[in-house]
């Protein structure tokens, strides 16, 4: 009779083990469905998406370059676009890069200047 207990005993606790391990299976089969789906490039480029638009740090950073850049472009073409010359075409590319690093790093002071002429403007016309 003793026998026939631990062999129930060892029956029982192996349909526990074979439920743990499918258990265990299908989550794991689970996690890797999600971790797959993370991987895909449309999912990486939205989860980038939304990591710029709900930090406002990046978003400040983004619109500074943006700006930044938009100067550069805007006064090599106000220098001249196509110059035939190399060294006039080293000096405008130097100039866009250069007013456009000085612009992304005073992007804060640049728009207050702005705003307030602007304001200034505005208000001396009434």
């Amino acid at each position: 009779m003793r026998k026939n207990n631990e062999t129930d005993s060892l029956n029982e606790l192996i349909i526990l083990q074979e439920q743990k391990h499918d258990y265990e299976l299908n989550a794991l089969k689970e996690q890797f469905h999600v971790a797959y789906e993370s991987l895909k490039p449309i999912n990486l480029i939205k989860s980038v998406f939304h990591e710029v638009t709900a930090s406002p740090e990046i978003k400040n950073d983004l619109v500074s370059n943006a700006f930044g850049l938009g100067a550069g472009f805007l006064s090599k073409k106000l220098f001249g676009d196509n110059p035939h010359s190399p060294v006039k075409r080293i000096i405008g590319t130097a100039v866009q890069f250069a007013i456009a690093n000085l612009v992304s790093k005073h992007s804060d002071t640049i728009k207050t200047i702005g705003s307030n002429l602007v304001r200034h403007f505005f208000d001396k016309n009434k």
